[in-house]
C-alpha cells in the first residue's frame, strides 16, 4: 500500500447526504459526494494485511486492496480498470450492496472497517464522468446464440460476460423496461433509474439485443426458444413471495411489498400517469412486517408519499449492538442495522408473531399480534407470551418476508427441468438437466443479493463458453 499507516492517521468517517427532513420530499438519490482528498484519504486506510478477507467476504472476489491503493495514489483509472476487472457494475453494488466486503475487513478486527463501498462507487462515477466506460465490442463474431431469459442483474452480467466473447446475445425481459429488480424492485432514492438505463445503453451500443414486454413461455414456447437459439441461461429470479395465510389475509390493504415498490417505480418512471389509490399511502397508518432490506424500502417509500405513521415488526429478536462471541470476525455481523430510511422515521418492534388481519366491510383496520420468546431459532421453536396480545392500528400492511421459490409454471415446465428440494432450477455447474439450458442468480441459488446474483451471471457465462467451446470441437 502507498501509505501502510494510514489507517492510524485518518478514522473512518460517515457517508454524506441530506437531512432526513430534506430526503422524505423527493424520490432521488441523496447520498453526498465527498471531495477527491477524502476518498484519498479513507483508501489510504486500507491495510497492506497478509491476508485480505475481504476479498472472500465479497461474492465477486474484487481486489479492494488494489483499487485503494491505485486512489491513495491518485491513479482513478487504475483504480477503474481493476475494479472492472471483477466487477461488471460496481455502479449498482457500490450503491445497494450490504458490504460483506468491509464486515470482513481486517481493520474492522478492532477498528472501523475501511469505506469500500462508498470508494467503489466514487471510482465508478469518476469512470464514467471521464469516458473511461465504454462499450466493449468484441473484434470477433462466434455467430454462437444465446438467449438470456431475465434481465435483472444476473441475466445482466451473463449477457455482459458472453458478448465479451463474441456471442450474439438477446436478452428477454417480460415488462416494459429493462432491469428487472434493479429497475423495478429498488427504489429510486437508493438506485436512481438513469444509472441503470445508463448501462443498458451501453450493453446495447456493445451489441446485445434487448426485447422487452415478451414473456418467455407464453408469447414464446421453449420449443421455438430452441430453434433461434443454441444456449438458454434462465435468470428469472425467485419471484413467489412468501405470505402470511392467516385469518383476514383477504382484507384490502394487506399487500405484498414488492408490488407495491414495483408500482411506485413504475409511477415515477412515468409507465403509469397516476397512483393507484391501493398504493397511495398519503394520511395512513401503514405497518410492514418483516425487518429486511425490502421492508426498509417500503418504509421509505411510504413517508415519502405521506404516510402518518410507519411500524415495521419482526418475528426475530431485536439484534444486539456490536458481535456476540458466537458471531466473531470475519462472519457477517449479526447486529442492529439502521437503515436511512429507518432515519427517517419508524416504529421498530421486535420477536412479535402475526396473529390475524382484522377489518371491516371487506377493509382492513388493524393487525393482532402478541410477543413471542424464542427457544431455539435453529429449529425455529419459539413460544407465545401469554397476555401480551396487542391490535396495532393500521390501513395498509406489505408483508416483506422474503421470496419462496421462482416460477416454475411457464418455461421451466416446457422445458421440464428438474428442481431441487427448495423448488429452485437445479443447475449444478449452472447447467440444468437440460444440455442447452443453463441457470444463473436467484432461480438457481434462491433469494439472495444482487453482488450474488452478479457473481452467478458471470460464473454462468463461463459455463456457457465452455459449452460453446465444447461444440466447435466436436465439428
Amino acid at each position: 500500500m502507498g501509505d501502510i499507516k494510514g489507517f492510524l492517521k485518518h478514522t473512518r468517517i460517515a457517508k454524506k447526504k441530506q437531512s432526513p427532513e430534506e430526503r422524505k420530499n423527493h424520490f432521488r438519490e441523496f447520498s453526498i459526494a465527498w471531495n477527491k482528498g477524502q476518498y484519498v484519504e479513507q483508501a489510504s486506510r486500507c491495510m497492506d494485511c497478509g491476508i485480505p478477507f475481504c476479498h472472500d467476504g465479497c461474492p465477486l472476489g474484487n481486489k479492494i486492496p488494489d483499487f485503494n491503493d491505485s486512489v491513495q495514489s491518485g491513479d482513478w483509472k487504475g483504480a477503474w480498470e481493476v475494479l472492472k476487472s471483477t466487477n461488471n457494475f460496481p455502479e449498482f453494488t457500490g450503491r445497494i450492496c450490504p458490504a460483506p466486503c468491509e464486515a470482513s475487513c481486517v481493520l474492522g478486527l478492532n477498528n472501523q472497517a475501511v469505506n469500500i463501498e462508498h470508494i467503489e462507487k466514487e471510482i465508478s462515477e469518476t469512470a464514467f464522468a471521464e469516458g473511461w466506460e465504454k462499450p466493449i465490442i468484441p473484434k470477433e463474431e462466434t455467430g454462437f446464440k444465446v438467449a438470456v431469459i431475465g434481465s435483472g442483474p444476473a441475466g445482466l452480467a451473463v449477457a455482459d460476460e458472453s458478448r465479451m466473447k463474441g456471442h450474439s446475445v438477446t436478452v428477454f425481459e417480460r415488462d416494459e423496461k429493462p432491469g428487472g429488480l434493479l429497475r423495478y424492485g429498488i427504489p429510486d432514492f437508493k438506485l436512481d433509474k438513469s444509472v441503470v438505463k445508463r448501462r443498458i445503453d451501453l450493453m446495447k451500443s456493445a451489441g446485445i439485443e434487448f426485447k422487452t414486454g415478451i414473456e418467455i413461455g407464453r408469447d414464446i414456447s421453449a420449443n421455438e426458444l430452441e430453434l433461434m437459439f443454441d444456449a438458454i441461461v434462465l435468470c428469472t429470479g425467485s419471484t413467489i413471495p412468501r405470505d402470511l395465510k392467516i385469518e383476514g389475509r383477504a382484507l384490502q390493504g394487506v399487500h405484498f411489498a414488492m408490488d407495491y415498490l414495483k408500482h411506485q417505480n413504475q409511477l415515477i418512471a412515468g409507465e403509469m400517469q397516476e397512483i393507484n389509490s391501493t398504493y397511495d399511502m398519503r394520511g395512513k397508518q401503514v405497518l410492514v412486517i418483516g425487518g429486511g432490506d425490502t421492508g426498509a424500502d417500503c418504509v421509505g417509500t411510504a413517508n415519502r408519499q405521506g404516510a402518518v405513521q410507519v411500524t415495521q415488526i419482526e418475528l426475530l429478536d431485536k439484534p444486539p449492538t456490536a458481535r456476540t462471541l458466537n458471531n466473531p470476525w470475519p462472519e457477517w455481523p449479526m447486529v442492529l442495522s439502521t437503515s436511512t430510511s429507518h432515519e427517517e422515521g419508524v416504529d421498530r418492534n421486535w420477536a412479535l408473531l402475526t396473529k390475524r388481519f382484522i377489518g371491516e366491510a371487506g377493509m382492513l383496520t388493524g393487525v393482532e399480534t402478541v410477543k413471542i420468546k424464542w427457544i431455539d431459532k435453529a429449529s425455529f421453536q419459539y413460544e407465545e407470551i401469554q397476555g401480551s396480545e396487542e391490535i396495532l392500528p393500521c390501513d395498509a400492511v406489505f408483508l416483506s418476508i422474503g421470496f419462496s421459490k421462482p416460477e416454475t409454471n411457464g418455461i421451466v415446465k416446457q422445458f421440464d427441468l428438474t428442481l431441487d428440494p427448495s423448488s429452485n432450477i437445479k443447475a449444478s455447474g449452472f447447467k440444468t438437466s437440460k444440455p442447452n439450458v443453463f441457470a444463473a442468480g436467484d432461480c438457481r441459488k434462491g433469494q439472495s443479493l444482487v453482488v450474488w446474483a452478479i457473481a452467478e451471471g458471470r460464473k454462468a457465462a463461463v459455463a456457457v463458453n465452455q459449452y460453446y467451446e465444447a461444440m466447435v470441437a466436436k465439428v
